[in-house]
């Protein structure tokens, strides 16, 4: 929820300041040449061995420092290794984790400014731990200075546009605040916020990510004002008066049809919003960014099957709901993947034979060859897979 920058490998030298084309060009040969006597891995892997960071075959980060944001979110201060290209604010990236010698990927959205990051040379991601979740309560608790993550590069279209004003509403939710901070700390890094209304839900006060940064920018800069729902009472029981309605977006933010939309948070949330904006004939100015893939109601008669996964030699049952990166995971499979939300293309994988379902709009595909995503595809009666 900037992009063609480059950091060379001496730690001096600046992302904004890339390399020209001659330059870029003769180094690309003169590492070809190395790499034929490095064979049969490359002198990346080498550099590896004296400094992660100059690796080239991976980018790799290092943990700088870890700062605590609640009882169950943490900030990563990272300092991306040589290939990193920068980012626009809102954006995420891939950071793969090993964790008791498996590879584990996941995205998360990058905190920081980019203006901030070209000066630091680091860039923040912000973790919540979730109940259950392997990677986030890893990252968010046993991860310490000094360790190592490898990167993807940043990607995502939840941004602010570069070429017009802008008068945003942001909605955010739980963690959903953490693109929209990268935006507010870049805003703010060019000198003055414009006319921006946050919305921000959250359980109570003692769960709101950034708290005191949101309350600074709030008195700092008038112009941003900062209104925080809290969603649970006093008891810690759910309020579900306090949840998302028209008439209370109508008293916080009585202009919002006049507003770009940015929202970001639980699906239940986004669904909501998508669906007022949408009747109000206003689908097209709310941008929204998830963490999860919008489902669809699975069909009555779905059902799933037999699944062989080829290359390995596995076969397991599998429900027709599940997705079949999450059938693979518990067989024991580690497949590459990415965003598990059918947004990178990281996960796909060759259909063999049978038929799977796309859980996002119960599409069927049936034809071998055919290239399908596996974290948004489940079983849709027997299939088999080149994994």
């Amino acid at each position: 929820m900037a992009r063609e920058t480059a950091q060379t490998m001496a730690a001096t030298e600046r992302a904004s300041a890339p390399p020209d084309g001659t330059a870029r060009t003769l180094r690309t040969r003169l590492a070809g040449v190395a790499d034929l006597f490095a064979w049969p891995l490359r002198v990346s892997h080498y550099l590896e061995l004296v400094n992660p960071l100059w690796s080239s075959h991976l980018l790799r980060a290092r943990v700088e420092r870890v700062c605590d944001e609640t009882h169950d979110a943490r900030t990563l201060i990272l300092r991306p290794g040589r290939g990193w290209r920068g980012h626009r604010a809102g954006q995420f990236v891939a950071v793969t984790v090993p964790i008791d010698g498996t590879r584990h990927v996941r995205t998360y959205s990058i905190s920081s400014a980019p203006e901030h990051d070209r000066t630091s040379e680091c860039i923040a991601i912000t973790v919540k731990a979730v109940p259950g979740g392997r990677v986030s309560n890893h990252l968010a608790r046993d991860l310490v200075p000094g360790a190592y993550v490898t990167l993807g590069v940043a990607q995502g279209e939840f941004v602010l546009p570069e070429s017009r004003p802008v008068r945003p509403l942001f909605i955010t939710a739980g963690s959903g605040v953490t693109p929209v901070m990268g935006m507010l700390r870049s805003l703010a890094a060019r000198g003055a916020l414009p006319d921006i209304v946050h919305i921000h839900y959250a359980p109570s006060a003692r769960d709101v990510i950034f708290a005191d940064e949101l309350a600074r920018l709030a008195q700092d800069h008038p112009r941003y004002r900062l209104h925080l729902v809290y969603t649970r009472g006093a008891g810690g029981e759910q309020s579900p008066s306090h949840h998302f309605s028209p008439q209370e977006l109508d008293a916080l933010c009585p202009d919002w049809q006049g507003r770009d939309g940015y929202a970001c948070g639980p699906r239940g949330l986004l669904a909501a919003l998508e669906e007022h904006w949408s009747g109000n004939g206003l689908a097209r100015r709310l941008l929204v960014e998830r963490f999860q893939a919008a489902l669809a109601d699975a069909p009555p008669d779905a059902t799933g099957g037999r699944v062989r996964f080829a290359a390995s030699g596995i076969e397991v049952d599998a429900d027709g709901a599940t997705c079949l990166l999450r059938v693979a995971e518990a067989s024991g499979l580690n497949p590459a993947h990415g965003c598990r939300m059918g947004i990178c293309h990281s996960c796909t994988a060759t259909l063999v034979a049978g038929c799977v379902r796309d859980v996002r709009d119960n599409r069927l595909t049936s034809d071998p060859g055919t290239r399908v995503q596996i974290c948004v595809s489940a079983a849709a009666g027997n299939c088999e897979l080149e994994l």
